[in-house]
């Protein structure tokens, strides 16, 4: 992500320079819709990114997955684990269904990933966001929400909340073993 990102920014800089040196002319209005697309492209992309690596890491690993299906209504969790087909299906155990939310930053919309995949109770949501608060992710505890960061960002938070925290590996676990029990049933 951190070389994806220096690539960006390399390239995004011949980009924005380009049209900088154009200038504005004493268009704000142009200045300011330039401004924030240059921001919202940004914002954007740092959240594809990390949904296309973790596709990568979730291939690799031999996970099967469905990314962006839709469960109900326009509710379209990141990552949904094993896929739209079993979870349409009333048949299948829900125990065995798993959702990923991704968030680059939570803010406040960690809460979008409680509307997605109803029949999944206990949901999952990876971030890179470093030390959320004590009180959010009491919160994330008790609407059944799991975080899931990568093992070098856990030391940013608090030993209490270290316990709860699972990073990517034990996130694979998890989905390994529901889809081996799947299997087998």
């Amino acid at each position: 992500m951190e070389r994806e990102e220096i690539l960006f920014r390399t390239l995004e800089k011949h980009i924005i320079t380009e049209r900088l040196t154009q200038g504005f002319h004493d268009d704000v209005d142009g200045f300011l819709s330039f401004s924030l697309s240059v921001q919202n492209r940004r914002k954007s992309r740092v959240g594809f990114a990390l949904e296309n690596h973790m596709e990568v890491v979730f291939t690799e690993c031999g996970i099967q997955y469905q990314r962006g299906a839709n469960t109900e209504g326009r509710s379209k969790p990141d990552f949904l684990f094993p896929g739209r087909k079993e979870y349409c299906n009333a048949d299948y155990n829900p125990i065995l269904l798993t959702m990923l939310g991704v968030k680059s930053t939570c803010k406040d919309r960690w809460r979008q990933v409680l509307a997605e995949a109803k029949r999944i109770e206990d949901k999952h949501l990876l971030t890179l966001e470093a030390a959320i608060s004590q009180h959010q992710t009491d919160e994330m505890k008790e609407q059944r929400l799991q975080l899931v960061l990568p093992k070098g960002l856990h030391q940013t938070y608090t030993r209490a909340q270290q316990g709860w925290l699972i990073d990517v590996a034990e996130f694979i676990d998890i989905v390994r073993s529901r889809q081996a029990k799947a299997a087998n049933s």
